[in-house]
């Protein structure tokens, strides 16, 4: 699958010195705790596999958070002078897309196609590094399909009514990537895709591997009859294919900890014998809108499109929701992207000026925000205090701008 064009990342002049001197530490949902993340010297390739979409409707703000907080870890990594292996899937055959696609008529394939396209313009807008490898999972199939046979063979599968389960019993590490208790799971499970209330399975965690074709869906022929795959062993067989065992980072928003993370982990680490899948599990906070949480489930969605196609500079987007650090929930407002707005016109002006205080503290600062956690709120306030300053260096409008392209991707 084609992913989407990379915007150029200025060089800093003092970019690529030794990741232990900043090295950049993500909050950990497996330990709960922030943990250096990517390799240590630069030069080393960092891993990272982000969840991506299914298509069933455009670009939301709640998706644009998820992927602009990994593009700042992306960039982090690149300005340590490391190179980074980023992949990311697109679930292009799901029930929520085929419930959609049944509901207004349209071809599936043709609903898919359409909202991957706007995904893509809507985060070459945003200016969203691509991932290297952009898999649906329809052309991911074949991979899907010798994972499962990898868990048949390590008696790992089981069959109900034509579909295909992984027994969670089968991971001794089974939720540690989520750190819930069981009273915890089985809620998440029938509200995030799950079937904890099925007959017959041995647990009722139990995650679906591949499904039996239904009458009207599509479906793919497998040494287990003609189906198509589950959510979970999707990501797990991408993931390993491309990035391998214990790469550094996966990331997604916090309603992916459990069940789909957990799962991926388990089907992941079953299959291959070994263990962690990834090192680090980072996840990023939900917006909200009128008090809850903005989904497609419950249709109170602002659109990044929507946003564009009204006038709204992207940047002024990127800044709004960069003015919330990544890991808080958050309440998307009008007045937020008013504030926005009024911060890019001010650090556009600054930029503009012959002349400002010294660029070199400003990007020590930005560097060090980042690392910790990705602090981007201390961040903007670094830029914010040099907009508001007078200076003489002539060099440091040009050199702030770099700054905030290269670590932050806004241009001004």
């Amino acid at each position: 699958m084609r992913s989407w064009p990379a915007s150029e990342v200025p060089g800093l002049p003092d970019a690529g010195l030794p990741a232990a001197s900043r090295p950049l530490r993500l909050h950990d949902t497996g330990t709960g705790t922030a943990r250096p993340a990517g390799p240590a010297e630069p030069g080393g390739t960092a891993r990272m596999y982000v969840c991506g979409i299914t298509p069933y409707d455009a670009t939301h703000l709640g998706h644009a958070n998820t992927y602009l907080a990994f593009d700042l870890v992306n960039r982090v990594w690149r300005d340590l002078g490391h190179r980074v292996h980023y992949v990311q899937n697109a679930t292009d055959v799901d029930d929520p897309l085929l419930e959609r696609a049944r509901d207004t008529g349209e071809d599936w394939r043709a609903l898919a196609d359409r909202e991957i396209q706007l995904f893509r313009d809507d985060m070459t807008a945003l200016r969203i590094l691509p991932p290297d490898r952009y898999i649906g999972a329809v052309e991911a199939i074949p991979l899907i399909v010798e994972m499962i046979e990898k868990l048949r063979g390590r008696d790992a599968a089981y069959e109900l009514g034509g579909d295909v389960y992984f027994p969670v019993a089968a991971d001794p590490a089974f939720g540690q990537v989520s750190r819930l208790a069981r009273d915890e799971m089985e809620p998440l499970s029938a509200e995030r895709g799950g079937d904890p209330d099925r007959p017959g399975k041995r647990d009722p965690l139990d995650p679906m591997l591949w499904m039996a074709r239904r009458p009207g869906e599509p479906g793919w022929e497998s040494p287990f009859g003609e189906g198509r795959p589950g959510w979970h062993v999707e990501c797990s067989a991408i993931s390993i294919e491309y990035l391998g065992m214990a790469f550094d980072v996966e990331g997604g928003g916090s309603d992916l900890a459990f069940p789909h993370h957990e799962m991926s982990a388990s089907h992941a680490q079953v299959a291959t014998g070994e263990r962690p899948h990834a090192r680090a599990y980072v996840h990023a906070g939900m917006v909200g809108l009128d008090g809850e949480k903005m989904s497609k489930s419950r249709g109170n969605l602002v659109f990044v499109s929507k946003l564009r196609e009204s006038g709204t500079d992207p940047m002024e987007i990127r800044l709004a929701l960069l003015a919330h650090h990544y890991r808080a929930d958050w309440e998307w407002t009008r007045d937020g992207l008013d504030e926005a707005a009024a911060r890019l016109g001010r650090w556009r002006a600054a930029v503009s000026r012959p002349s400002g205080p010294p660029a070199a503290p400003v990007a020590a600062a930005v560097r060090d925000g980042l690392a910790d956690d990705l602090d981007a709120p201390a961040a903007l306030a670094v830029l914010d205090a040099w907009a508001a300053a007078d200076g003489a260096d002539e060099a440091a409008p040009a050199q702030v701008r770099a700054i905030a392209d290269a670590l932050l991707g806004i241009v001004l």
